[in-house]
């Protein structure tokens, strides 16, 4: 149900309040409720309990309205799933399928991108960006405690290359997260994040929502130079951040207003500040959604195999992370395409939650 509907619903019970219709009633048959007759004491209370159900019925609408609407912002608003695994994250290969309609689909294990970690991880501790127990702890939390290599990451920095897959991706989301959010750079301090923020930047989930600071936003937002780029790589970061949409929204990268926008823009960066192209930027892209967004990638590979037979590996990234087919209006479409043509098991989808 829409507002409307909501405020009209509301209205209903404020208009007569449940500790006044016995007055009411009273006054309408004329008779006062301590002298009642049997017949009249019996017809009132009926007319009472009516008027109470009526009253408790609005308020139960008005409550599941606000359930489903709370649930549908912590879930970004999708109904149905599709048939793939119970943890799509921890499998690639993978079926959408219902009574009518089997396609079979396969993600990817693992996907190195072309930049190393360096000494991120050190500089983002020292600048106050991470508070490594803070940071811990949101692992620890979920069963699934920093590996020694990540500690050292954060610690020490290392030389490998970042490597994402099923087990590294929520660490990855988070780290590069910090790295999109401290780093200085145009898009942060002349951009939509500014122009939108109306001189609060700190309002945002991809601001006040970063809660693994040993700082205030303030202090850590857009301060240190992590990746410098000249005025070409510049231009590139900015095209490529435009054309990639993520699904828990319908903003582009450029407008990095939540976590995942934020961690995409700190990636987009580094691989810009290492000369990367506007296409290999994209295809990086395309591969971080995977892992970020599994389930919706899942169902929007799903959509081109049962156009085209086409797999993940052999779709367009332009295409894959763009408006039309990976921002929140874009994957709803996709969504209601799988559901109307038999390809959902009715389930409730799993969302990509905008927090640590």
């Amino acid at each position: 149900m829409d507002e409307d509907a909501v405020a009209y619903a509301a209205s209903q019970t404020e208009d007569e309040p449940a500790e006044d219709v016995e007055d009411t009633l009273a006054e309408e048959v004329d008779y006062d409720p301590d002298h009642l007759d049997d017949k009249a004491e019996a017809a009132v209370g009926g007319r009472l309990r009516r008027a109470v159900y009526v009253a408790l019925g609005a308020l139960t609408v008005i409550l599941g309205i606000a359930v489903g609407i709370s649930v549908g912002y912590l879930l970004w608003g999708n109904t149905g799933d599709v048939s793939v695994v119970a943890e799509p994250a921890q499998a690639s290969n993978s079926q959408v399928a219902n009574a009518s309609n089997v396609i079979q689909i396969t993600l990817p294990d693992s996907y190195t991108f072309p930049v190393l970690y360096g000494t991120l991880g050190p500089q983002l501790v020292k600048a106050g960006v991470i508070d490594v127990d803070a940071f811990a702890q949101v692992y620890e939390r979920s069963g699934q405690p920093l590996s020694s290599e990540q500690r050292a990451v954060l610690l020490e920095g290392s030389s490998e290359p970042i490597r994402i897959d099923h087990q590294n991706a929520r660490f990855l989301l988070n780290f590069l997260w910090a790295v999109g959010l401290a780093n200085q750079n145009p898009v942060l301090i002349q951009g939509p994040m500014q122009q939108e923020s109306d001189g609060q930047v700190e309002r945002f989930a991809s601001t006040g929502g970063w809660t693994l600071s040993s700082k205030p936003i303030g202090a850590i937002y857009s301060r240190l130079m992590l990746a410098p780029l000249n005025a070409e790589q510049q231009q590139r970061l900015e095209e490529a951040a435009a054309l990639v949409y993520r699904p828990c929204c319908d903003n582009p990268t450029l407008f990095p207003d939540c976590n995942h926008g934020m961690a995409m823009l700190g990636l987009l960066e580094l691989m810009a500040a290492r000369n990367a192209t506007v296409d290999e930027m994209l295809e990086a892209a395309k591969y971080a959604n995977a892992f970020w967004f599994p389930q919706q990638m899942s169902e929007v590979v799903a959509y081109h195999a049962a156009q085209s037979g086409a797999q993940f590996i052999d779709l367009d990234a332009r295409e894959l992370v763009g408006n039309t087919t990976f921002s929140s209006s874009g994957f709803r479409t996709i969504h209601q395409w799988l559901g109307e043509n038999g390809y959902l098991n009715g389930t409730p989808a799993a969302g990509a939650q905008c927090g640590v």
